[in-house]
């Protein structure tokens, strides 16, 4: 009988354990899928980490002002996948141009999740095609 307590006890800890892993990636927690969000402007800065990667981009409006846009991207596997390589940070480049299509932050602030990636070139990328609604 104390056996079978103690194996219950570790396999509930196991459980528990998990919550966060699976907290961490709902995208629906912390971005509005019902708010889409476009904005062109500058690449200020590229992070390509696990378990997310980040696009930092200047949006200068049309009183010249510069406001700094933080995108949220999938991980480098799904950027890999979408056609990214990391050897150049999929052609990411501080400086460069880029329009990005995805979704707001539930905060309002100036964040997003990042769906598409639009190019100099007109070459654009899709890095995040699930369904929001898919269950």
């Amino acid at each position: 009988m104390k056996f079978k307590i103690t194996a219950a006890a570790i396999v509930f800890g196991m459980a528990l354990a998990a919550v966060p892993v699976f907290a961490h990636h709902a995208v629906q927690a912390e971005f509005d899928f019902d708010k889409p969000v476009s904005v062109k402007g500058t690449i200020a800065k590229v992070e390509w980490i696990n378990p997310h990667s980040y696009l930092s981009i200047d949006v200068k409006d049309d009183a010249g002002k510069v406001t700094r846009w933080a995108f949220e991207l999938v991980g480098p596997g799904g950027l890999r996948k979408a056609g990214l390589s990391r050897d150049d940070r999929g052609g990411l480049k501080p400086g460069q141009e880029i329009a990005v299509s995805g979704f707001a932050s539930k905060d309002g602030s100036n964040s997003g999740f990042a769906k598409d990636l639009t190019f100099p070139d007109g070459r654009t990328v899709t890095i995040w095609s699930k369904d929001p609604y898919a269950r």
